[in-house]
């Protein structure tokens, strides 16, 4: 707060006798009427500076503004070109940020992007989708990863279309298989962090996927993907949970079990068994349990006694 303090000059002040003194100024006004000039100075001092204290120190003011409507922009935009121009300006925008020196503490509040932080600020990950004309949607990310020596940021590029086997692919930024993660859940295996990822990723007008993904750092090097989640007989490196996008699937963290817990999916018509757009939750729910270095699925998750709340589908507008 070295600079707030430096610009209230004109705060400064001492009481002397039955007047206040205004030293910037020299001018002696009776106490009652002093104090309320002070307050009210005071307070636009306050106002002028509250989106740079909310949106982070050393970052002006007007971008926390032009952010958000770029954001917005993306959802309101009635073609994909003009879609895809807000995300453009959002990349811009969030990379000016992310490149200041407060980048690993700037708050965020009231931008409507979703962020996840390591809870042991490795890194910040922000996400974002792009809904195209035709249903499908795009994702967007940026990741900051701390080090000693200075942050170090990477651009996200969505690949979906090329990764044909998501749950064995590992993968990096530039090859990423794209969500909006909104939860994050780290897990130690020896000496190594892995943070376990939990995303929603609108996949088509009839589809919708959720993703257990994982990052972990080689080096300051982030990776995506990890044969962390055993199934049966084999490990898979992320899971990938396909079903009707007019249902509504629960993927979360749940402290009280110590699990990831999730809606099981069945089929609503079994002739047509294991095409997405006919899958949905049938009111039982799996789990998966952070065992010494691997995620345990388990069928059949008792759930009874916790609040479920309201399970997670769509980012944020």
């Amino acid at each position: 707060m070295r600079a707030f303090a430096q610009g209230a000059c004109h705060l400064s002040t001492q009481r002397a006798g039955s007047a206040l003194v205004a030293l910037c100024t020299g001018q002696v006004i009776s106490w009652p009427h002093q104090r309320s000039i002070a307050v009210a100075r005071l307070h636009a001092f306050l106002l002028s500076f509250l989106p740079l204290l909310l949106f982070g120190q050393a970052v002006p003011p007007t971008l926390h503004g032009a952010l958000i409507h770029a954001l917005e922009g993306i959802g309101t935009a009635t073609t994909d070109a003009g879609r895809d121009s807000a995300s453009q300006r959002v990349k811009q925008l969030l990379g000016e940020v992310l490149r200041s020196d407060s980048a690993m503490q700037a708050r965020f509040t009231g931008v409507p992007i979703t962020r996840v932080d390591a809870p042991d600020g490795a890194f910040r990950l922000f996400t974002w989708n792009v809904k195209q004309a035709d249903g499908t949607f795009r994702f967007e990310g940026m990741l900051l990863v701390a080090d000693k020596d200075g942050p170090e940021l990477y651009a996200l590029h969505d690949k979906t279309a090329q990764i044909t086997k998501p749950e064995s692919a590992q993968l990096s930024p530039e090859n990423w298989y794209g969500a909006v993660y909104y939860e994050v859940v780290p897990v130690k295996a020896g000496r190594k962090t892995y943070y376990t990822l939990l995303g929603w990723k609108g996949q088509s007008q009839v589809e919708t996927r959720k993703v257990i993904d994982v990052l972990y750092l080689a080096g300051r090097t982030p990776r995506l993907g990890a044969p962390l989640f055993a199934t049966g007989n084999k490990r898979q490196s992320r899971m990938v949970y396909a079903y009707t996008a007019q249902a509504n699937m629960l993927l979360r963290w749940e402290p009280a079990y110590k699990s990831i817990v999730l809606d099981h999916l069945s089929t609503t018509v079994p002739e047509l068994a294991g095409q997405p757009a006919f899958m949905a939750p049938d009111l039982s729910y799996d789990s998966f349990t952070w065992e010494k270095d691997h995620w345990q699925f388990r069928r059949d998750a008792d759930l009874r006694g916790t609040d479920r709340g309201k399970p997670y589908n769509a980012p944020p507008k």
